[in-house]
């Protein structure tokens, strides 16, 4: 048998280099399986769900609970709540995360701890920070009060803006919510601010939006109402009129310091206005509206800044 003349060391160095270079061909040959792995085809990565909202950790024997998350998703996905250790007086509906009930006698000085709300757009999942609710007797509670007349429709690439009124008679934290959020806007649940930018995607009308606020004992909410994302369109109005001469008593008008015009596209409702403060000016161009119908009253100022009644309203469609 013929003997090999390679030393010990040249067999080992060669053994070693072999062993590398299977493993560099097995992970260049895994390369494009991992990579394959981390794509997500449909379109691009499905962005998570954001929850936020504080709850109140005081829940009153006989007096109304009710928390409600703010939630979002960028991609437009339905979402679905879920909750962890619900206190068992209360109630939590799925579809929006609004947890509510009465807590009983019975109930008076328990402690339900570690409660978690999530929300799930079907493929990926956020939660609120897990909380407490302890039950103590009743105290007597005001309900806190919200206003506020939100614009109905914006137009595409112009900003949103409603921020509503709230107060609380005890002087109460609040903390706000929002139903039907709509998927360009964003909500900020500390005062109840809703804003956003929509864009020439977002065009369409977007109802049952509710912004409600809450002491932690009780709840307060504004009327639901729609926004309608409408094309950028540069309509214009020229309005005139003739100057009023007497007051409502029908004394003569001699103070005479301006006028103001208001106007929206839904009848009765004007969430835009105009003020004009020379006497002398008796005609008005408003630009920048939207297609279809819109609306115009106006009221006559004195000197006193005393405003008399609105005029009759008029109808202008602009196409």
């Amino acid at each position: 048998m013929q003997r090999s003349n390679i030393s010990a060391g040249k067999f080992w160095l060669m053994l070693f280099t072999a062993l590398l270079l299977l493993v560099q061909l097995d992970a260049f040959a895994a390369r494009p399986w991992s990579d394959a792995r981390g794509k997500s085809g449909g379109g691009g990565p499905n962005k998570r769900p954001t929850i936020e909202g504080t709850p109140s950790s005081i829940a009153a024997v006989e007096q109304f609970y009710a928390f409600q998350p703010s939630a979002n998703d960028r991609d437009g996905d339905t979402l679905q709540f879920s909750i962890r250790n619900r206190p068992a007086w209360a109630a939590f509906d799925t579809a929006n995360g609004y947890l509510s009930g009465f807590p009983a006698e019975s109930d008076a000085g328990s402690v339900t701890y570690d409660i978690a709300i999530s929300v799930s757009d079907g493929k990926r999942s956020a939660s609120l920070t897990p909380f407490s609710i302890s039950v103590g007797e009743a105290t007597q509670n005001s309900p806190p009060v919200i206003s506020g007349i939100p614009a109905g429709e914006v137009m595409a690439m112009e900003a949103y803006n409603f921020t509503p009124n709230a107060s609380d008679p005890d002087n109460d934290s609040l903390q706000f919510s929002v139903v039907s959020l709509p998927t360009w806007a964003t909500f900020d649940a500390a005062t109840g601010r809703l804003y956003g930018t929509p864009d020439d995607a977002d065009l369409g009308l977007y109802e049952n939006i509710r912004i409600s606020v809450s002491d932690g004992m009780a709840r307060a909410s504004t009327d639901s109402f729609s926004i309608a994302v409408v094309h950028t369109t540069n309509g214009t109005v020229t309005l005139s009129w003739a100057a009023p001469t007497a007051n409502t008593d029908g004394s003569p008008l001699i103070d005479l310091a301006g006028y103001r015009i208001y106007y929206g596209n839904v009848q009765g409702q004007y969430d835009h206005q105009l003020e004009i403060s020379d006497a002398g000016v008796m005609t008005a161009v408003i630009d920048n509206l939207s297609q279809g119908a819109w609306y115009f009253a106006a009221t006559a100022l004195n000197s006193s800044g005393v405003e008399s009644d609105l005029s009759g309203e008029m109808e202008i469609l602009i196409q």
